[in-house]
């Protein structure tokens, strides 16, 4: 099947929702959504679409030159499909083309399978913060890549 990447609308957000529900132990709220793609200057969000299908979707903000994820979730029955890493990488083309000359995230230290799709992309570790995750306490592992 083919992944349609393309920008977050507002008619997205309940299949973005579910998408959340499945994939976080403390997920965002609509209102969460609806306010970062319709007022926060800084936020680009993105769908990823199989069949006219919300199956994942992630959060990118660009501050002058520095991007960020904010988040970025495949639901559960979509996973090891591709589908995230196509997601990924039109996010992280996004960040280029609008200037971004560096890309940071953060992701649990236990998730080993995010962590080699963004070393695919070249990020690396640059440091842990710590009881990052109000769920568990967990850490989390700061990863970052120049872009330029």
């Amino acid at each position: 099947m083919t992944v349609l990447i393309r920008p977050m609308e507002d008619e997205d957000i309940k299949e973005v929702m579910v998408v959340e529900y499945a994939s976080f132990a403390v997920p965002w709220t609509e209102e969460t959504f609806f306010n970062e793609i319709n007022d926060n200057p800084y936020a680009h969000y993105f769908v990823a679409e199989v069949d006219e299908k919300v199956v994942g979707y992630c959060g990118l903000w660009l501050i002058i030159d520095e991007a960020h994820i904010t988040n970025i979730a495949i639901h559960p029955e979509f996973r090891g499909m591709k589908y995230g890493e196509e997601l990924f990488r039109q996010t992280l083309l996004e960040a280029i083309d609008r200037g971004a000359v560096q890309l940071s995230l953060e992701v649990r230290v236990s998730n080993t399978g995010a962590q080699h799709l963004y070393r695919k992309f070249g990020l690396v570790p640059g440091g842990i913060r710590k009881n990052y995750y109000t769920d568990n306490g967990e850490d989390a592992l700061v990863m970052w890549v120049g872009l330029k």
